[in-house]
């Protein structure tokens, strides 16, 4: 948790750390490289690639690296990564972008109880044999923990017309 000053108006947080109340263990597969950093970092995956993309990629653990196996260049995946460097504590924000506080749950954000991010990415480049993935753009900073790949099907990935 952080102090009351780091809270906007409209916030409102939790009386718990979520972390204290953790169910489950992850094991991270590897990292995010990239160029960015807190106060330099894009807002989102499509600032990202605004900006050049970060000179992202993706390290895998070796031991991770067989399951690169049937991915491709030029293959949409999508990575789910563990924004560790958030807050976790606010259930209520005020974003810069919208009028009144919204709940966590109906913001993208990285300050949530799991600060559990995901963005669909290309695949640029791909060396199976040292784990490494070239990615189109990321706003993760650099060394975020990688939790998953999984790739990105268009009969599965697009809602249905409502």
């Amino acid at each position: 948790m952080t102090d009351a000053q780091d809270i906007r108006a409209g916030e409102v947080p939790l009386d718990f750390d979520p972390a204290g109340r953790a169910h489950a263990g992850v094991t991270f597969i590897g990292r995010i490289r990239s160029d960015w950093s807190k106060g330099n970092a894009p807002r989102n995956i499509s600032q990202a690639r605004e900006m050049g993309g970060g000179d992202p990629r993706i390290e895998l653990d070796p031991a991770y690296a067989p399951g690169l196996q049937g991915l491709e260049v030029g293959r949409p995946i999508w990575l789910l990564y563990w924004m560790n460097r958030g807050r976790r504590d606010l259930i209520l924000q005020a974003p810069r972008h919208a009028p009144e506080p919204r709940g966590v749950f109906a913001l993208r954000s990285p300050v949530r109880p799991n600060p559990i991010a995901m963005s669909a990415v290309v695949i640029t480049s791909l060396d199976p044999k040292t784990g490494v993935i070239g990615i189109d753009a990321t706003d993760a900073f650099d060394m975020t923990p990688l939790l998953d790949i999984k790739p990105w099907m268009a009969g599965i990935d697009i809602p249905p017309c409502i």
